[in-house]
């Protein structure tokens, strides 16, 4: 078993010996969200490395860190080619719900589509909260996890041929967009995301650069982290609580292994 594969199960807490399936990627996606939290300390203070796997194995599995969707979908993507899966990287735009317009620091999303018996699926493991914890037919094919309902629907725009929509759990009562990813733009070098991860730390309008924030899911919600306060979803319940910086030093550490 090479080193990834071994590290990787180590950190999501899975048998080394266990033979990964894809039934079983919904246990795997839910153990990941679980225990690698999708966090951009690196990008706030400024501790940016080269994206590659060494670099990744290194910051995610051996320094036990989180990361960024081009982080965390990556260093999956390498886990699933590790146990014979068919798959690949793709980049998306990010849609803004509130001004109902897609991002316009372009394809900064990274997600992976898999294939199976001649069917493709979308894997995400990097979209904050609102990860599907399931492969999603790119069908239009609804499917329900413990975050909610998630589809993937065809439609060919300058974003892209295809778009994630959900509706998470406990927040949301209509679809909304999530992204909209090109399927025929597959990516299986992980270099390319160098870009990605310049755009995110220099753009004056990347959502990662301005303060810290730290997520993951639990069994019965989410946590959320930011330097001024700890937000926690459990069963629908939000409550949120104001820190300061020694505060945030502590729940950092307490909730998230940092």
């Amino acid at each position: 078993m090479c080193e990834l594969n071994s590290l990787f199960r180590k950190r999501i807490g899975i048998s080394q010996n266990k033979n990964i399936t894809f039934e079983k990627l919904d246990y795997i996606l839910e153990q990941t969200a679980i225990n690698i939290p999708f966090e951009n300390l690196c990008i706030m203070e400024n501790k940016i490395s080269d994206i590659n796997k060494e670099n990744l194995i290194n910051k995610i599995l051996v320094n036990k860190e989180g990361g960024l969707c081009y982080e965390l979908n990556s260093i999956f993507y390498f886990f699933l080619i590790e146990n014979g899966f068919d798959a690949s990287l793709v980049r998306g735009v990010i849609y803004d719900n509130i001004n109902e317009t897609y991002s316009t620091i372009g394809r900064t999303h990274v997600a992976i589509l898999v294939t199976h018996k001649n069917q493709t699926y979308l894997i995400d493991t990097g979209f904050g909260g609102n990860l599907p914890l399931k492969p999603v037919p790119i069908t239009g094919e609804p499917v329900t996890s413990n975050n909610g309902e998630f589809r993937v629907n065809k439609g060919d725009s300058e974003f892209g041929n295809y778009a994630l929509e959900m509706k998470l759990k406990h927040k949301d009562t209509n679809w909304k967009i999530g992204y909209a990813f090109d399927s025929k733009k597959l990516i299986n070098d992980v270099s390319e995301f160098n870009e990605i991860q310049t755009i995110i730390a220099k753009h004056q309008e990347s959502p990662f650069n301005k303060k810290p924030l730290i997520t993951r899911l639990t069994s019965t919600g989410n946590l959320t982290l930011t330097d001024t306060s700890f937000t926690q979803w459990i069963d629908g319940i939000d409550t949120k609580e104001e820190i300061d910086h020694a505060k945030f030093k502590e729940l950092l550490k307490k909730h998230f292994g940092i």
